[in-house]
């Protein structure tokens, strides 16, 4: 397992190292947001762990900068794991189109479940309530597309106005 480390701050490298390492997972930092795309390019990562403040581009804008790449066909998937500064910043997350969500400050257990439950192909989410609506991505996503023939579709049996 190949996982790309989006952050600037030495103890988030540190304890996400330390929870996730194994003799079959590889690790990449990063500490600049906007070089996540060329290190994906690079090697795509089975999961990218990305920090809410990351220098020049925080983990927002490269989640939301991975989706885009993904949706022109650029990049193919890659699970988003965001690592947030406050509960405050879950309409953050929850708008990037990430997979998960951890809320700072960070412990062992959370981030193996977090990209466990990620890498299995579901998502991790924490400070919301079970119930709480969905949001959509402020980028498409694959689901997203999927979606817009249907609606392009339904829309275009709706019967014309005349406007005359």
């Amino acid at each position: 397992m190949h996982i790309l480390l989006a952050t600037d701050a030495d103890w988030i490298v540190d304890e996400v190292t330390a929870a996730l390492s194994g003799d079959d997972v590889s690790f990449a930092v990063c500490r600049e947001g906007r070089v996540v795309s060329d290190q994906v390019d690079e090697r795509l990562p089975d999961l990218a762990i990305c920090d809410l403040q990351i220098g020049s581009m925080g983990g927002m804008a490269v989640t939301m900068a991975l989706r885009l790449d993904e949706s022109a066909g650029m990049v193919d998937h890659v699970p988003v794991l965001m690592l947030l500064d406050r509960s405050a910043d879950l309409h953050l997350a929850r708008r990037s189109g990430a997979e998960g969500w951890l809320i700072k400050p960070l412990d062992a257990l959370r981030l193996r479940l977090a990209a466990d439950a990620i890498m299995a192909g579901g998502t991790y989410t924490e400070g919301l309530a079970s119930d709480a609506a969905p949001v959509e991505p402020m980028i498409p996503t694959a689901e997203t597309e999927a979606d817009e023939p249907k609606q392009a579709a339904e829309s275009a049996e709706e019967e014309p106005v005349n406007a005359g």
